[in-house]
């Protein structure tokens, strides 16, 4: 295992962190991974989806983008769960007004995913950590905002993942959903602050109520785009968090098939 971490960790500091001839310059390179796994119902799915709807099309994003040193930013985004979900994808854009943006934000389907039963947040940063290679961008920085209401549960080790993108030279921001409290998982946002986010700057904003979804989305794109330093979580006095604690309790998890339980 560790022969092959290392092995990614290498990969991933060669050729492909250097910007090629060419690229358009961007203060940052920020791409959108948003969970639609089963333990979020249709109704949230689609509260999560409007949200970074109104905060991509809000003046207050277009302003922040303009206040950069270029002036500009690129923008990706996808759906996941325990797979990624390719009919999501936004490709790269490059957002400079309040009019990119919101054709940005209008290309976001509406359509609802396949069936899904797990929960790979894993999978989603190694996904996201590859779309910044070869994409003729040339940014600042690159941050992965990730967004979910549950801890991994499939797929390899979050953390392991984590800190490969993190080796790369990537911030990872996470955004974690607690509207409907996991009934087996709780400190959902220590467990982004512990195993999921890293990188300079990194940080954790939760999202406690519904009215507050739109909101908290809003503030932590412009966040990542000014790059303004955020105040990170208080440091727990406890012992830190397991961050396989996930994929272990999936093996002992009811049949989803035959009850609903969250993935």
């Amino acid at each position: 295992m560790l022969e092959a971490i290392l092995a990614c960790v290498g990969c991933a500091l060669g050729d492909p962190s250097l910007p090629a001839a060419g690229a358009i310059p961007v203060d940052v390179e920020l791409v959108l991974a948003v969970d639609v796994s089963r333990s979020m119902d249709e109704d949230e799915r689609a509260l999560q989806r409007a949200g970074y709807i109104a905060a991509l099309s809000d003046p207050a994003f277009a302003a922040a983008i303009r206040s950069g040193v270029h002036g500009r930013i690129a923008l990706t985004y996808f759906e996941w769960s325990d797979t990624i979900h390719e009919a999501s994808r936004v490709a790269w854009r490059i957002v400079d007004s309040a009019d990119s943006a919101a054709a940005f934000a209008a290309a976001i389907p509406a359509t609802e995913p396949g069936r899904t039963l797990g929960t790979s947040i894993s999978a989603a940063l190694a996904h996201a950590a590859t779309l910044f290679d070869g994409n003729g961008i040339d940014g600042d920085r690159l941050v992965v905002d990730v967004s979910g209401d549950g801890p991994n549960n499939k797929g390899a080790p979050v953390d392991l993942a984590r800190d490969a993108a993190v080796a790369r030279g990537v911030v990872v921001n996470g955004l974690p959903i607690l509207i409907s409290p996991s009934r087996t998982f709780r400190d959902l946002d220590r467990y982004y602050a512990e195993c999921v986010t890293g990188g300079p700057g990194s940080f954790v904003l939760p999202v406690n109520g519904i009215a507050e979804f739109a909101t908290a989305i809003r503030r932590k794109l412009i966040l990542e785009v000014s790059g303004v330093p955020v105040v990170p979580l208080p440091v727990s006095a406890r012992e830190p968090l397991d961050c396989s604690k996930g994929e272990r309790d999936d093996r002992f998890a009811p049949d989803p098939e035959s009850d609903g339980t969250e993935g």
